[in-house]
């Protein structure tokens, strides 16, 4: 069920009011998305997951797909590993007549733990963010199926 945010219909704004629209992925980061020595990912490939949430936001404001246009902002804040479990939350925050603006964090919440045992692994008491980012994607006006 698509939650509505108010659009304005010459820029974008934001609506204090409306309720958020959030999507949450986890995953394990595989071993074989590994990019450089110590099993280190590149950060690319969180990139990716972001793209994966917004796809899911889009479709769920929009029931398309939409295109990502551009991020404002990425940080790159720690390091991210095969093994390492992430969570991945993004929230549209504005929306214009074809634009919607988003934020995304993604944080480590369990990571290997190699050194006690192979198949070893811990939760993280505190997850650690490892990624935050803004970026808008839009939606042509004629695939917006969801928003009239």
């Amino acid at each position: 069920m698509a939650q509505k945010i108010k659009k304005s219909s010459t820029s974008v704004k934001t609506n204090p009011k409306a309720t958020p629209l959030k999507a949450l992925l986890r995953v394990r980061v595989s071993n074989g998305d590994a990019h450089y020595g110590g099993n280190l990912v590149s950060g690319s490939k969180v990139l990716e997951y972001f793209g994966d949430v917004a796809t899911e936001l889009l479709i769920r404001l929009d029931g398309d797909e939409g295109l990502f246009c551009a991020y404002d902002n990425v940080e790159f804040l720690a390091p991210v590993y095969g093994g390492d479990y992430l969570e991945i939350e993004g929230e549209i925050t504005a929306v214009g007549n074809t634009s919607r603006k988003m934020v995304f964090t993604a944080k480590k919440v369990i990571e290997p733990q190699p050194k006690v045992a192979p198949s070893a692994a811990q939760v993280l008491k505190t997850p650690i963010i490892v990624v935050k980012a803004s970026g808008t994607c839009v939606v042509p006006k004629g695939l917006q199926r969801n928003s009239k």
